[in-house]
Protein backbone atom coordinates (compact mmCIF):
# COMPACT_ATOMS: atom_id res chain seq x y z
CA UNK A 1 0.00 0.00 0.00
CA UNK A 2 1.26 3.43 -1.01
CA UNK A 3 1.00 5.75 1.82
CA UNK A 4 1.38 9.81 1.99
CA UNK A 5 1.78 11.51 4.85
CA UNK A 6 1.59 15.24 4.91
CA UNK A 7 2.27 17.52 8.14
CA UNK A 8 0.18 20.58 6.96
CA UNK A 9 1.06 24.59 6.99
CA UNK A 10 1.34 27.42 4.61
CA UNK A 11 5.18 28.15 4.66
CA UNK A 12 6.41 25.00 4.84
CA UNK A 13 4.39 21.93 4.02
CA UNK A 14 6.04 18.38 4.86
CA UNK A 15 5.25 15.68 2.39
CA UNK A 16 6.58 11.36 2.39
CA UNK A 17 5.54 8.82 0.53
CA UNK A 18 5.85 5.48 1.74
CA UNK A 19 4.77 2.02 0.90
CA UNK A 20 3.92 -0.71 3.22
CA UNK A 21 3.96 -4.36 2.63
CA UNK A 22 3.51 -7.02 5.68
CA UNK A 23 4.78 -5.64 8.04
CA UNK A 24 7.96 -3.74 6.12
CA UNK A 25 8.14 -0.22 5.17
CA UNK A 26 10.14 1.80 2.69
CA UNK A 27 10.58 5.60 1.78
CA UNK A 28 9.56 6.21 -1.88
CA UNK A 29 10.24 9.69 -1.70
CA UNK A 30 9.67 12.85 0.48
CA UNK A 31 10.14 16.96 0.63
CA UNK A 32 8.43 19.88 1.00
CA UNK A 33 6.25 22.84 -0.55
CA UNK A 34 7.45 25.94 0.04
CA UNK A 35 5.90 29.25 -0.20
CA UNK A 36 7.10 32.80 -0.36
CA UNK A 37 6.23 34.94 2.55
CA UNK A 38 5.82 37.99 0.64
CA UNK A 39 3.25 36.51 -1.42
CA UNK A 40 -0.35 37.17 -0.47
CA UNK A 41 -2.23 34.35 1.30
CA UNK A 42 -4.79 33.32 -1.97
CA UNK A 43 -1.09 33.16 -4.08
CA UNK A 44 0.23 30.90 -1.32
CA UNK A 45 -2.75 28.90 -1.17
CA UNK A 46 -2.13 28.67 -5.03
CA UNK A 47 0.80 26.67 -4.66
CA UNK A 48 0.04 24.71 -2.57
CA UNK A 49 -2.96 23.36 -4.38
CA UNK A 50 -1.04 23.06 -7.51
CA UNK A 51 1.94 21.28 -5.98
CA UNK A 52 -0.26 19.23 -4.16
CA UNK A 53 -2.32 18.18 -7.34
CA UNK A 54 1.15 17.18 -9.05
CA UNK A 55 2.43 15.48 -6.21
CA UNK A 56 -0.78 13.15 -6.13
CA UNK A 57 -0.16 12.65 -9.56
CA UNK A 58 3.18 11.67 -9.59
CA UNK A 59 2.97 9.16 -6.53
CA UNK A 60 -0.98 8.17 -6.50
CA UNK A 61 -1.14 6.99 -2.88
CA UNK A 62 -3.65 4.66 -1.78
CA UNK A 63 -4.25 6.45 1.32
CA UNK A 64 -3.61 9.91 2.66
CA UNK A 65 -2.63 10.60 6.14
CA UNK A 66 -2.47 14.37 7.34
CA UNK A 67 -1.60 15.62 10.77
CA UNK A 68 -4.65 17.18 12.72
CA UNK A 69 -3.56 20.97 14.34
CA UNK A 70 -3.00 21.33 17.57
CA UNK A 71 -3.53 24.76 19.82
CA UNK A 72 -1.82 27.76 18.35
CA UNK A 73 -0.93 30.42 20.90
CA UNK A 74 -0.74 32.64 17.90
CA UNK A 75 -4.20 33.37 16.13
CA UNK A 76 -2.14 34.87 13.05
CA UNK A 77 -0.47 31.70 13.06
CA UNK A 78 -3.48 29.40 13.00
CA UNK A 79 -5.61 30.90 10.61
CA UNK A 80 -3.80 30.47 6.90
CA UNK A 81 -2.56 26.83 8.12
CA UNK A 82 -6.20 25.91 8.71
CA UNK A 83 -6.88 27.55 5.22
CA UNK A 84 -3.85 25.70 3.92
CA UNK A 85 -4.80 22.78 5.63
CA UNK A 86 -8.50 22.56 3.89
CA UNK A 87 -6.72 22.92 0.45
CA UNK A 88 -4.84 20.40 1.22
CA UNK A 89 -7.94 18.40 2.36
CA UNK A 90 -9.84 19.32 -0.41
CA UNK A 91 -7.21 18.80 -3.46
CA UNK A 92 -6.16 15.12 -1.88
CA UNK A 93 -10.26 13.91 -1.42
CA UNK A 94 -10.64 15.01 -5.02
CA UNK A 95 -8.37 12.44 -6.23
CA UNK A 96 -7.77 9.77 -3.20
CA UNK A 97 -11.15 9.31 -1.07
CA UNK A 98 -9.26 7.28 1.85
CA UNK A 99 -8.07 10.31 3.75
CA UNK A 100 -7.15 10.09 7.51
CA UNK A 101 -6.18 12.01 9.78
CA UNK A 102 -4.07 12.10 13.45
CA UNK A 103 -3.38 13.78 16.46
CA UNK A 104 0.38 14.86 16.95
CA UNK A 105 -0.38 12.54 20.23
CA UNK A 106 -1.22 9.29 18.35
CA UNK A 107 1.66 9.93 16.13
CA UNK A 108 4.62 10.25 18.54
CA UNK A 109 3.01 7.17 20.50
CA UNK A 110 2.64 4.81 17.29
CA UNK A 111 6.09 5.73 16.31
CA UNK A 112 7.78 5.96 20.36
CA UNK A 113 5.69 4.67 22.19
CA UNK A 114 4.82 8.01 23.88
CA UNK A 115 2.49 10.18 23.35
CA UNK A 116 4.58 12.65 24.74
CA UNK A 117 7.77 12.15 23.21
CA UNK A 118 10.22 14.97 22.00
CA UNK A 119 10.65 16.04 18.11
CA UNK A 120 14.07 14.45 18.21
CA UNK A 121 12.97 11.01 19.61
CA UNK A 122 10.53 10.89 16.65
CA UNK A 123 13.03 12.15 14.55
CA UNK A 124 15.02 9.38 15.67
CA UNK A 125 12.34 6.42 14.92
CA UNK A 126 11.21 7.97 11.13
CA UNK A 127 15.48 7.61 10.35
CA UNK A 128 15.58 4.13 12.06
CA UNK A 129 12.36 2.73 10.74
CA UNK A 130 12.77 3.54 7.05
CA UNK A 131 17.03 3.36 7.55
CA UNK A 132 17.76 6.60 6.50
CA UNK A 133 21.30 7.55 6.83
CA UNK A 134 20.09 10.83 8.38
CA UNK A 135 16.66 13.02 9.73
CA UNK A 136 15.02 13.97 7.28
CA UNK A 137 15.46 17.84 6.66
CA UNK A 138 13.21 20.33 7.09
CA UNK A 139 11.43 18.75 9.54
CA UNK A 140 8.34 19.12 7.84
CA UNK A 141 9.53 16.11 6.50
CA UNK A 142 10.36 13.84 8.61
CA UNK A 143 7.04 15.02 10.54
CA UNK A 144 5.30 13.83 7.27
CA UNK A 145 7.43 10.66 7.05
CA UNK A 146 6.36 9.73 10.62
CA UNK A 147 2.26 10.42 9.92
CA UNK A 148 2.57 8.14 7.18
CA UNK A 149 4.48 5.33 9.50
CA UNK A 150 1.85 6.17 12.18
CA UNK A 151 -0.93 5.50 9.59
CA UNK A 152 0.73 2.34 8.41
CA UNK A 153 0.93 0.95 11.98
CA UNK A 154 -3.05 1.80 12.33
CA UNK A 155 -5.61 -0.80 11.12
CA UNK A 156 -6.84 1.30 8.79
CA UNK A 157 -9.49 -1.09 7.96
CA UNK A 158 -11.48 -0.04 10.96
CA UNK A 159 -11.58 3.61 9.56
CA UNK A 160 -11.36 4.74 12.97
CA UNK A 161 -9.35 8.08 11.61
CA UNK A 162 -11.33 8.93 8.42
CA UNK A 163 -12.23 12.03 7.45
Amino acid sequence: MRILGIDPGYGIIGFGVIESEFGKIRVVDYGAVTTPKEMSLPERLMIIQESFEKILEEYKPDEIAIEELFFFRNLTTVIPVAEARGVILTTCYKKCKNLFEYTPLQIKQALTGNGRAEKQQVQFMVKNVLGLGAVPKPDDTADALAVAICHSQINSALNVNRV
